[in-house]
C-alpha cells in the first residue's frame, strides 16, 4: 500500500484533473459518500432513529468535503448543524459549490458562534483542514477543539468523532501534533493511506483509518512514485522450499560474555525458527557452558576476539552475521564490527551494542558499512549515530509539513549506505537508494506488549535468519518487523521475548 504525502496527493489529483480522467466535484461528491458509508459502517446503529451530527466545515476543499457529508446525512433525516471557519464566499470553486448546494438545505453558522457541540450530537465531523494544514492550531480554535475533547469525555464514548481524511493540526506526513489533542474515533481517507497515519501519534489520534475509493487510478508507471513510502501489510515470501540445510543459510550470533548471553540466544533462536538452515552463537571461552546448557539445535563455536570471528569466518558458508544483542562495549567490539563486515557479500546485522560502541565517532563505522549490512536502532541507539537527524523529531513542529521518522531513516540510510531498520510502534525501514517502508503495529495490528526486554534481540535474530536464506536486506528487514508483530499478536498479553520464536511456526503456518 502506498503512503502518499500531502504534496504528493496534491500532485496527482491536480495532474489527473489536468488530463481529463477526473473532476473535482465528483471527486468530492466520492468522497463525502464515503465518509458517510464508512461511518455507518462502523456505527451500524446511527442509521436508526432520530441523529444529530455537527460539522465543522474549514476554508478549503477538506471543508468542502464537509459540506456532502452534511447535505447526505440530512438526507437520511438527520438534525445537521454545520459550523464554518473562515469566509465562504472564499471557497475554492468545487467547494463553494457544494457549500451552496448545503444551503439550500440548512444554516451555516460561524464556528466562533455559540458553544462547539450544542444540544447532545451523535456525531462530530471535523472537516476544517485535513492535509492542508502547515501550521500549529492555536488561539480559539486550539480552543475549540479543547473543548470538544471535554465535550466528548462528559459524553463518555456517545459521541462518535470522526476526521475527514486526517485529523486538522496532525501532520499528513509525519503524524505529529500540532496543536490539536482531540482524540478521533475513525479517520476517513481518500485513494491512499498518509505516512501521517501511521507515524509518531497518528494512531492514536486517528483512531481507526479507512481508505475509500474515489474513481483515481491505481499506481502506474505514468503516476511519479520513485521517494512514495510503503506500508507493510505481509511478510512477503518467506515460506521455505525444499533442499538441503545448507541451501537455506548458516547464522552466526555474536554473543557477549558469561551471564550476558541471553540476547544473543534469543536472536539465534529467532533466526533459526525463521527458517535459516543452521545457526551457530559465537560466544567467548567463559560463556561457552552457559550457552550449551541452553542450546541444542543450535550450535556453540568459540570466539574470544576479533581474530576469532576473523578465523571462524573462513568458513565462507557462514552467510549471515548478527552483532549486538549483550556483545558489551568492551574495546574489543568495534574490531569485532570491522571483522563482521570486511565481505561485502555476507549479510551482516548490527544491533544493540556494536551501534553504541560507535557513538563517539559514527563515521567510522558508515566507512566499513556495505550493501548487504542492515542497522536496526531503537530511537535511542539511532540518536546516537544520527544526533543531527534525530533531534528534529522532538517537540511539537512549528510548521508542516514536519520533519518525520520516513525523512530521519531515509537521510540517514543514505548517509551509512545500508539498510536501516528504525525501531518502535512506528517501525520505519530505509534502502540506501531512498526506497522506503513503514510498518506499523496499529490499529488492528497493535501489540503493546511487544515492549518488553529482549524483543528487539529477537527482531534481530529475525532479520540474521532472512538474510541467511538470502533475502535482500530490505526485504529481510520488512519481513522480519511483520512477522515479529504478528507473534506477538498471535501470543497476546503476557508475551515474553522467550515466547516469540516459539510461536513463529503458528504465523508461518498461517494460509
Amino acid at each position: 500500500m502506498e503512503l502518499l504525502t500531502a504534496a504528493q496527493m496534491r500532485d496527482f489529483e491536480q495532474a489527473e484533473m489536468a488530463a481529463g480522467r477526473a473532476n473535482g466535484l465528483e471527486l468530492m461528491e466520492r468522497a463525502g459518500q464515503g465518509v458517510v458509508q464508512a461511518i455507518l459502517s462502523r456505527w451500524p446503529d446511527l442509521a436508526e432513529g432520530e441523529r444529530r451530527a455537527v460539522i465543522w466545515c474549514g476554508p478549503g476543499n477538506n471543508g468542502g468535503d464537509g459540506y456532502v457529508i452534511a447535505r447526505l446525512l440530512a438526507d437520511r433525516g438527520w438534525d445537521v448543524a454545520v459550523r464554518a471557519l473562515g469566509d465562504p464566499r472564499r471557497l475554492p470553486p468545487d467547494a463553494a459549490e457544494n457549500h451552496r448546494r448545503w444551503c439550500a438545505r440548512g444554516p451555516v453558522a460561524p464556528l466562533a458562534a455559540g458553544p462547539v457541540a450544542e444540544g447532545a450530537p451523535d456525531l462530530f465531523v471535523d472537516a476544517l483542514f485535513g492535509t492542508g494544514l502547515t501550521r500549529p492550531l492555536d488561539g480559539a480554535l486550539a480552543q475549540a477543539f479543547a473543548e470538544m475533547q471535554r465535550h466528548r469525555a462528559a459524553r463518555d464514548g456517545a459521541l462518535c468523532a470522526v476526521a475527514v481524511d486526517i485529523p486538522s493540526g496532525l501532520c499528513s506526513d509525519s503524524g505529529r501534533r500540532m496543536g490539536n489533542a482531540l482524540d478521533y474515533d475513525l479517520t476517513v481517507t481518500f485513494h491512499s493511506a498518509k505516512p501521517g497515519h501511521y507515524l509518531a501519534e497518528g494512531p492514536s489520534a486517528c483512531g481507526g483509518v479507512a481508505v475509500v475509493d474515489i474513481g483515481l487510478p491505481g499506481p502506474s508507471p505514468e503516476h511519479p512514485s520513485g521517494d512514495v513510502a510503503r506500508l507493510v501489510t505481509g511478510p512477503g515470501a518467506v515460506g521455505k522450499r525444499a533442499g538441503h540445510k545448507y541451501d537455506h543459510g548458516h547464522a552466526v550470533i555474536l554473543a557477549g560474555p558469561m551471564g550476558r548471553t541471553g540476547a544473543g540466544r534469543l536472536a539465534a533462536r529467532a533466526a533459526l525458527r525463521v527458517g535459516a538452515g543452521l545457526v551457530t552463537v559465537a560466544a567467548p571461552g567463559s560463556a561457552l557452558l552457559e550457552c550449551a546448557a541452553q542450546l541444542t539445535a543450535i550450535m556453540v563455536r568459540r570466539c574470544d576476539d576479533a581474530d576469532g570471528l576473523a578465523a571462524l569466518l573462513h568458513d565462507a558458508r557462514l552467510n549471515a552475521l548478527c552483532l549486538g544483542p549483550g556483545l558489551g562495549l568492551g574495546p574489543g567490539t568495534r574490531d569485532l564490527v570491522g571483522i563482521a563486515l570486511r565481505d561485502a557479500a555476507r549479510g551482516v546485522v548490527l544491533d544493540a551494542d556494536a551501534l553504541t560502541a560507535f557513538a563517539e565517532d559514527p563515521d567510522a563505522l558508515f566507512a566499513r558499512l556495505h550493501g548487504r549490512a542492515v542497522l536496526t536502532p531503537h530511537d535511542g541507539e539511532f540518536a546516537r549515530l544520527f544526533p543531527d537527524l534525530a533531534a528534529p523529531l522532538r517537540g511539537a513542529p512549528d510548521s508542516g509539513p514536519a520533519w518525520s521518522r520516513i525523512d530521519a531513516a531515509r537521510a540517514a540510510a543514505a548517509r551509512a549506505g545500508a539498510v536501516l531498520l528504525l525501531k518502535g510502534p512506528d517501525t520505519v525501514i530505509a534502502a540506501p537508494d531512498g526506497r522506503v517502508a513503514v510498518h506499523a503495529a496499529a490499529y488492528e495490528r497493535a501489540a503493546p506488549w511487544l515492549a518488553t526486554a529482549g524483543a528487539g534481540d529477537v527482531l534481530a535474530g529475525l532479520v540474521a535468519g532472512l538474510l541467511a536464506r538470502g533475502l535482500t536486506p530490505d526485504r529481510a528487514a520488512q519481513s522480519a518487523a511483520w512477522l515479529h508483530v504478528e507473534a506477538a499478536r498471535a501470543f497476546g498479553p503476557g508475551l515474553i521475548a522467550e515466547d516469540l520464536p516459539e510461536v513463529l511456526p503458528r504465523v508461518l503456518a498461517a494460509p
